[in-house]
């Protein structure tokens, strides 16, 4: 089963005095790369929400956002009353010994400076931590129902260009016979062109021949490609995360196809040979986003 690193998940949940809305959105990536966006109420919780998404998402680069609208308006602030003070008294301290006068409304000036105006911190309770994890599970299932859908495509174009490629693998039978002779009789012409009849051992020369052509032989690899070629097909169709493993049997089908050329020794082969990597070169680009 083949899903995509690419998807979206939104979920909102209504408590009493505020909505929770959570988006997660996410892209392909070597790892998972978790980027959160966090009201500061819920910074304390940040290693857990990191957690919950990294498991449930796997991989890739996600984004996490959640937004907190409170139906009671956002908590006002207080007047730190001591700080106050203590800045009135000084403030009037250093007027009186510099004798500046006063130009403007000194309280105002006062309560611009750092910590003269204080905010209650709100925590967050038990029932809303449950509602908070129950709405970024829902937007996290959302999200992996896309890439599922999504994988379903990507698996439908990769699973074609294998079929592509053990199609053009079938070709190659068509132009082996015809490939084997070509290469005799061109020995056979090169040793004839230095040599007569009677200056060489044909025994010798059959057996050479023989060692000659099965260096060249091509057997072997077909029948691993056509191999690998049928494991990716069952990997796509049943590994949950199959990413990283059909990334490792690209490679091998990719060895294969270079030993199929490097040995082809025949121009249409050869053809074949480079269809078969510029599909392989095309399900490579696609296994990118795969999870």
């Amino acid at each position: 089963m083949i899903k995509s690193m690419t998807g979206y998940g939104k979920a909102v949940c209504e408590l009493p005095k505020k909505s929770i809305t959570i988006e997660v959105k996410s892209l392909n990536s070597k790892q998972a790369d978790v980027y959160l966006r966090l009201p500061n109420l819920y910074r304390e919780k940040e290693s857990d929400i990191r957690n919950i998404v990294i498991n449930t998402a796997k991989r890739g680069k996600i984004e996490c956002t959640i937004i907190v609208d409170n139906s009671e308006g956002e908590q006002a602030a207080s007047i730190n009353l001591p700080v106050v003070k203590q800045y009135y008294s000084q403030v009037l301290e250093i007027q009186k010994e510099l004798n500046i006068e006063n130009n403007e409304p000194l309280l105002q000036t006062i309560l611009r400076l750092p910590d003269a105006l204080k905010t209650e911190k709100e925590e967050i309770d038990e029932a809303e931590w449950k509602a908070l994890t129950a709405t970024l599970n829902e937007a996290l299932s959302k999200l992996d129902d896309f890439r599922l859908q999504e994988g379903k495509s990507l698996k439908s174009d990769i699973l074609e260009r294998i079929k592509a490629i053990e199609l053009l693998q079938s070709q190659i039978g068509d132009f082996e016979i015809a490939r084997t002779e070509r290469i005799k009789d061109r020995l056979k012409n090169n040793l004839n062109e230095f040599f007569t009849a009677d200056m060489y051992d044909k025994n010798r020369y059959e057996q050479e021949l023989i060692y000659y052509l099965e260096k060249l032989d091509i057997t072997e690899e077909k029948v691993r490609l056509k191999n690998h070629c049928e494991y990716f097909r069952q990997v796509a169709t049943e590994d949950e995360q199959a990413g990283k493993k059909l990334g490792f049997l690209c490679q091998e089908i990719g060895r294969e196809i270079n030993t199929l050329g490097a040995k082809a020794n025949d121009f249409e082969i050869q053809k074949i040979v480079i269809l078969m990597k510029d599909e392989l070169e095309k399900i490579k680009e696609q296994l990118m986003n795969v999870l």
